[in-house]
């Protein structure tokens, strides 16, 4: 980071200005746009855009080394890997979303030389393409996931998965594709099950 990088005379410092209003077009395109349509998760919304800026942000300012920022940005994503395994409230598809809003915000932080700014931004557009189809085609439908108590341990016992499965949708009203038991407590005579039903 240059010494004079808050002069407000500094090329670089509008440079900046313009890479953050083009990284934030398309933060509110991801998560707004994609995530949270497909998801109905409000409750991340926040939390995506505030990381998106806040790497935005410490990339621009470490411009100097590419490759401090680039690890910096990977070391963020390992930070909220690790957060992953101690808490049960991010999926396997949030963390796809924080990898990519992370990813994004690099791409938009960095400041390559020769490299025009138009090619960017069809960088950007590449990946929420590349999100929406993958949503479309790939995401079975979007199945949504709810954990369930459910206290019909016989059932569970039973070898008759579409016994299973009909039981279920009848309690919850929904068409259960499958089910996945997550804990099974004898003493309470209940179990933890995480049912799968399509939007």
């Amino acid at each position: 980071m240059s010494d004079n990088f808050f002069n407000l005379n500094n090329p670089d410092f509008y440079g900046t200005m313009i890479r953050f209003v083009i990284n934030t077009i398309f933060l509110f395109i991801l998560i707004r746009g994609i995530y949270f349509k497909y998801t109905k998760k409000e409750k991340f919304t926040f939390t995506f855009f505030l990381m998106g800026i806040m790497v935005f942000f410490l990339t621009s300012m470490m411009n100097t080394n590419v490759y401090i920022a680039t690890a910096m940005g990977f070391g963020l994503f390992a930070i909220f890997a690790i957060l992953r395994f101690r808490s049960r409230n991010f999926s396997l598809k949030d963390m796809s979303y924080i990898f990519t809003v992370i990813g994004i915000s690099l791409i938009n932080s960095l400041k390559l030389t020769g490299f025009p700014v138009l090619g960017v931004i069809i960088f950007n557009i590449m990946i929420l393409i590349s999100i929406i189809i993958l949503e479309k085609f790939l995401i079975n439908n979007n199945t949504i996931t709810h954990m369930i108590v459910y206290e019909n341990l016989e059932m569970l016992k039973s070898a008759k998965k579409q016994r299973i499965l009909k039981d279920i949708s009848d309690l919850t009203g929904k068409d259960i594709l499958r089910i996945k038991i997550r804990k099974i407590d004898y003493r309470e005579k209940v179990a933890l099950l995480d049912i799968y039903y399509k939007e």
